[in-house]
């Protein structure tokens, strides 16, 4: 494999952290305390605020946490698309690991959006539904 191919495939792999990272996030900031107060404990959820109070801080700038999520999740996804035909190398044990490492990054992507998806469903389409 080329030096330019092996330094995007490690791009795709590391857009998809941080893309996972980013929507994680938007849990931590909607979902989780949603989730909390809909069963019923709210007291957890308060133990969680003063412990952790940048929870408070996530929620209060969703939209700006949102947006650099969305903003990762597309560049995640535009270098998923791009490397999706990426050249791997001739070696057996080599190119194992680099489908394993394609593998691995779309799995990545699929869990950043899911996670995306549901903290975004609970920042702002759920609050309307109450």
């Amino acid at each position: 494999m080329s030096e330019d191919g092996s330094a995007a495939l490690r791009t795709g792999f590391w857009t998809s952290v941080l893309s996972l990272f980013a929507s994680s996030s938007t849990l931590i900031c909607c979902a989780l305390p949603a989730l909390l107060v809909a069963l019923g404990a709210g007291a957890a959820l308060s133990s969680l605020v003063s412990v952790f109070p940048q929870v408070v801080w996530l929620s209060e700038h969703k939209v700006e946490l949102f947006s650099f999520a969305g903003a990762a999740l597309i560049v995640g996804g535009w270098l998923q698309w791009r490397n999706r035909t990426a050249p791997c190398p001739l070696e057996p044990a080599l190119h194992d690991a680099c489908m394993r490492t394609r593998a691995t990054s779309f799995r990545l992507y699929g869990l950043s959006l899911a996670l995306y998806g549901l903290g975004g469903w609970f920042a702002f389409v759920q609050p309307l539904i109450d």
